[in-house]
């Protein structure tokens, strides 16, 4: 009979001290959030010779160079492993990212650039993911802009095809970095 009694104290003893260690592990991992990271690009130089490309709804493919950017593009990204990748459904900027696709072999998500709210607050809450999105001169600041929830960044140039912005989400807390390349 003693040793059932000493058993079970032993017993009671190691769930006791089971739960504690879950307790404290649930609290030292209460809030904790891992790094997101969103990566927004202007698709690459567009050729304005193509056929109908300087009419408003024109969707041109890309041009030599934009082509050559198109193909730099995961070694310009190399420190980072996307694990999606979003862009409009426009030639350019479909042909932008196909290169990085093909190496992450990741099909990539087309978005509508008229609603960029909705994917603005979906990119916000990709904890621990690492996203790239093509988007345009004028859609690419403002999804940076509605991430960051502040009118930081005019639309680029028309001219202006190298730079891209790095969102990092770390705790709550937004950076923004701009990069030329």
């Amino acid at each position: 009979m003693t040793q059932k009694i000493s058993f079970q104290r032993s017993a009671n003893k190691i769930s006791i001290m089971i739960l504690i260690l879950l307790i404290f592990n649930s609290l030292t991992n209460f809030g904790y959030s891992q790094t997101t990271t969103i990566i927004l690009i202007r698709h690459a130089e567009k050729d304005t010779t193509a056929p109908g490309s300087t009419m408003m709804k024109a969707d041109p493919p890309l041009s030599v160079a934009g082509k050559r950017r198109a193909e730099r593009l995961p070694d310009i990204l190399k420190d980072y492993q996307p694990d999606s990748i979003y862009t409009t459904n426009y030639v350019r900027t479909k042909s932008t990212v196909e290169p990085l696709a093909q190496k992450y072999h990741l099909p990539p998500i087309l978005y509508d650039p008229k609603d960029l709210g909705s994917l603005a607050e979906k990119l916000i809450h990709l904890n621990g993911k690492t996203v790239v999105v093509a988007g345009h001169s004028n859609t690419t600041p403002m999804l940076v802009n509605l991430i960051l929830k502040e009118n930081k960044y005019a639309n680029l140039e028309d001219s202006v095809y190298n730079q891209f912005w790095i969102i990092t989400i770390a705790n709550g807390k937004l950076t923004d970095k701009v990069i030329s390349y």
